[in-house]
């Protein structure tokens, strides 16, 4: 099987990552695997999706940081291929690392994915849904029952409000980001930081306060799904408890957090059960579930990463 990871820049992909992991297991499985940056596609006149693809030189690589530093090579030249002659696209890009200095890239990308999927390629997850997914609006469009309080504005009067209908306690982030970034905690008011707190979320766009968990002060749970199904293998469950344990609130391991293996709770199941519906429903084949207590805080399906760390703690494929 032809594959291709379409990810944000090859040249800043890192061994840790979940989609290096893929391709490496990928290889190892016999399956032609490549990696294209969304900056290198094209739509030809022949009505092709192509890109600069580069392949890993041979396979039995020792770890993902060898099949990396295959992929990375200087020595090994990309080539361009059609994308609408392979057979799996996997999409692995992160919005929200192109923000800074490349915006229109991640939307792009998207519309390059949903033209070599009108042509037959398998792409995964469903480029047409995950243009509504760009942001955590996409969120709100789960089971009330499963999602904390939320309000989504730029205004400073009425995020102050909502936060006091909280008795002071909430949590502050970008609409659009991911890892952590830009993540604030308030609690008690947070006195006169709150409006610092403001002001620096909603600089770049709209701001998301939800409701505090406090069950968050022990972490958070990742959880993988598999066609909107819990990933298991051998009765193991794709399951991690991310933490903390200094006074930086964030679990996020790309923001310092650790993590555990752990057995889900039964509140945890019942998040992934009922979110399982809509993440079959709109093609969101592989995603990972944030879930605090009984209520998810985040839906990943750009770049659901934590995989590699559930194979390497469980020792499980």
């Amino acid at each position: 099987m032809k594959l291709v990871f379409l990810v944000n820049d090859v040249a800043t992909e890192k061994d840790d990552y979940a989609t290096i992991r893929l391709a490496r297991r990928a290889t190892e499985m016999g399956h032609e695997v490549s990696l294209v940056s969304i900056v290198d596609l094209s739509y030809e006149a022949d009505e092709r999706v192509t890109g600069l693809a580069v392949s890993p030189r041979g396979s039995g690589h020792e770890d993902d940081a060898a099949i990396l530093a295959d992929f990375q090579d200087p020595g090994n030249e990309p080539k361009r291929i059609a994308l609408t002659e392979v057979d799996v696209m996997m999409l692995r890009m992160d919005p929200a690392d192109e923000l800074p200095a490349r915006p229109w890239s991640h939307s792009s990308s998207l519309l390059f994915a949903q033209l070599a999927a009108a042509r037959g390629t398998i792409v995964l997850n469903d480029p047409f849904k995950l243009t509504d997914a760009t942001n955590k609006t996409y969120f709100q469009q789960f089971p009330a029952s499963v999602r904390p309080r939320t309000l989504i504005s730029r205004h400073e009067k009425a995020i102050l409000e909502f936060i006091e209908a909280e008795k002071g306690n909430a949590v502050i982030k970008p609409l659009q980001g991911s890892g952590g970034r830009g993540v604030f905690v308030v609690k008690d008011g947070s006195g006169a930081n709150i409006n610092q707190m403001i002001e620096a979320t909603v600089r770049d766009g709209y701001a998301i306060v939800q409701e505090y968990l406090p069950k968050a002060a022990d972490g958070d749970v990742r959880y993988l799904t598999l066609n909107g199904r819990p990933l298991t293998v051998d009765g193991v469950h794709a399951c991690l408890r991310r933490y903390n344990d200094t006074d930086d609130a964030r679990s996020n391991v790309s923001a310092g957090g650790k993590f555990e293996m752990i057995e889900p709770s039964e509140e945890v199941l019942r998040v992934v059960e009922l979110s399982g519906p809509k993440l079959i429903r709109d093609g969101m084949y592989f995603a990972g579930l944030d879930v605090v207590g009984d209520k998810m805080m985040e839906v990943n399906v750009d770049t659901p990463g934590a995989l590699n760390f559930i194979e390497d703690l469980t020792g499980k494929d």
